[in-house]
């Protein structure tokens, strides 16, 4: 009988996972992909909403709640593993005080 350190999986049992990329990397895809396809889209009627981007596929999904947005693009990207997720009209996904871009009026 082999000890634990030598017992080795079963060929063919061994588990895949997708890697992930580095955040940076995956910001950089977000926010061009939100620059270049989503954005023009959304700034007019969904200021302060939240945006969820597959950067693998530029599937995305929005809502008034970040929770809600992610889980519609689970919902729709259920194998998504680089998520990058923003505010419209925001610098950042939250604040403490401070101010949008642009103004809401």
């Amino acid at each position: 009988m082999r000890d634990a350190e030598t017992v080795v999986p079963a060929q063919g049992s061994e588990t895949t996972m997708p890697t992930r990329r580095p955040r940076e990397e995956t910001a950089r895809l977000g926010d061009e992909i939100y620059e270049r396809d989503i954005r023009p889209q959304v700034e007019a009627d969904h200021h302060g909403e939240y945006v969820a981007i597959d950067v693998d596929s530029g599937s995305w999904a929005i809502s008034d709640d970040l929770r809600t947005a992610a889980k519609r693009l689970r919902t729709q990207r259920p194998g998504a593993i680089d998520v990058w997720l923003l505010r419209v009209g925001y610098r950042a996904l939250h604040h403490f005080g401070g101010r949008p871009i642009r103004s809401a009026g």
